[in-house]
């Protein structure tokens, strides 16, 4: 068994993606130790060091305690995953996690303020690099609002990804590199016919593109919805963070459960299937977007009175 570092980063990396995951930033980063190790002249696994570890993480300055935990995150999840091939005995890593004490609230837009966002992205004036440009972000922003899509995979859909006559929407290659199904409704048919008739093109065409060849990247996608937002100027509500394309699905996935409080549905027995439509491993990855608002302790307080006086009446008898 070759027990060189950068051999080691390359067995992890064909592990991981022979199990769906992409993995682009996790060996952006194990590139980096590489490097830096053998800068130091260290290039077998075993030469690893609780202190040239540390090097390593002192040389990525990280400020905020999220981006800290992700980069010795990469390093345990690696020097683990070689303790379990047998190519290491025990991981030298000694860091420990920071508690991250400033994560924000993410902003939750409401029917009305999607409604203006979609309005305002639809006004958005024509420039020579980019015709129909408010009718294309006027469609990517209804489908990561009214379908949960991540900005990636909006922007990333083929003609042929439209299925009409099931309503749906073939997702290629989401996060961790897994493909689904999306159902939707009339209102979105209606918005991705008006989108499929303005591209026209074959089925391996972009569903969204300026220039008929490269779809609009999420980024530009990302900046104009930021510009719009700045200029709708949303309150923003103390502890709140200031508003990002994702927070489209984070208003999407807190949209649903609070339907689904004002429906008499049982959340839990339906987070499953939430989790699914948002392409998640599991309902934990879920969890993670459902922010608890006024209105859904609203919901659940009218749901614990009603299961209360229930249960006080049947006491009573």
């Amino acid at each position: 068994m070759n027990t060189s570092l950068a051999a080691t980063v390359v067995g992890f990396l064909a592990h991981k993606r022979a199990l769906g995951r992409t993995y682009r930033t996790e060996e952006a980063t194990l590139r980096l130790l590489v490097r830096f190790c053998n800068q130091r002249g260290v290039t077998e696994l075993g030469e690893l060091s609780s202190a040239l570890l540390d090097a390593f993480v002192a040389s990525r300055p990280r400020t905020r305690a999220r981006s800290f935990n992700h980069l010795v995150g990469i390093l345990g999840c690696f020097l683990d995953w070689a303790v379990t091939q047998r190519r290491l005995d025990v991981s030298p890593l000694a860091r420990t996690r920071r508690r991250e004490t400033e994560r924000r609230i993410p902003f939750l837009l409401d029917a009305a303020q999607a409604r203006r966002l979609l309005e305002a992205a639809a006004a958005l004036p024509d420039n020579p690099r980019a015709t129909d440009r408010g009718p294309t972000y006027h469609t990517i922003f209804a489908l990561c609002y009214g379908l949960g899509l991540r900005a990636g995979e909006a922007c990333g859909l083929r003609i042929g990804d439209v299925d009409t006559e099931r309503q749906l929407l073939i997702v290629r290659g989401g996060k961790f590199g897994k493909s689904r199904l999306v159902p939707h409704g009339p209102r979105i048919g209606e918005i991705l016919a008006r989108q499929l008739a303005r591209r026209g093109g074959g089925d391996d065409d972009p569903l969204f593109s300026f220039d008929r060849r490269r779809s609009v990247h999420p980024c530009s996608a990302s900046q104009v919805f930021h510009r719009l937002v700045k200029s709708l100027a949303f309150p923003l509500p103390q502890g709140v963070c200031r508003p990002v394309l994702h927070c489209l699905r984070h208003s999407f996935a807190v949209g649903c459960l609070l339907r689904w409080y004002r429906e008499g549905v049982d959340p839990q027995a339906r987070l499953y299937r939430l989790s699914t439509f948002m392409g998640h491993v599991s309902p934990a990855s879920t969890a993670v977007y459902l922010t608890i608002t006024p209105q859904l302790l609203v919901e659940a307080g009218r749901r614990f009175e009603t299961s209360a006086e229930r249960v006080w009446s049947e006491d009573n008898r």
